[in-house]
């Protein structure tokens, strides 16, 4: 499903640990690592299509996590030139994703990548919270900043204070 202006309707999931770390999955056969996601399709809600892609992903059940928090509003990234299928009709410029952050109460034998026949993932770890910013494919990269930037004061109390002090120092 590609909307009016070409952006897939897409969901990302941060998922964190007890210590705010967040899960960090080397997509299949490839050296790049990026944050689980996936499309929402025409009948799903962007909640219902969590679950779903966590499943599918990572192999975890709702009752595997907790929400704690969704970005306000779609944040939107475009595919760079060569990843564009020319012949599709519509075509896909890029995705437009709602991201949620999820607390991991799980154990983690719980995470299993191999759920089914084509995994998306075969590897995953625990990461500092900032780390994917640094490490993403660069086409995905403000995404994951605006992303982390807008959910970090669920997890760091005092995030929106110090990002406060830092605007007016600088003004």
């Amino acid at each position: 499903m590609i909307d009016k202006d070409g952006f897939r309707p897409n969901v990302g999931i941060i998922l964190c640990n007890q210590q705010n770390q967040v899960l960090w999955a080397q997509r299949a056969q490839h050296d790049s690592w990026q944050f689980p996601q996936g499309g929402i399709k025409p009948e799903e809600s962007p909640e219902q299509a969590v679950y779903r892609e966590l499943m599918e992903e990572v192999g975890l059940a709702p009752e595997h996590v907790e929400v704690i928090g969704v970005t306000s509003g779609w944040l939107r990234y475009r595919l760079p030139k060569r990843y564009l299928r020319q012949g599709n009709k519509p075509m896909c410029i890029g995705q437009k994703q709602r991201w949620f952050l999820l607390r991991f109460i799980g154990n983690e034998a719980d995470v299993k990548l191999d759920g089914y026949d084509k995994p998306e993932f075969d590897d995953w770890r625990w990461v500092d919270y900032w780390a994917p910013a640094k490490e993403i494919v660069f086409f995905k990269r403000r995404v994951y900043e605006k992303a982390l930037h807008e959910l970090a004061p669920l997890l760091f109390p005092d995030y929106k204070k110090r990002i406060d002090n830092q605007k007016k120092e600088q003004a």
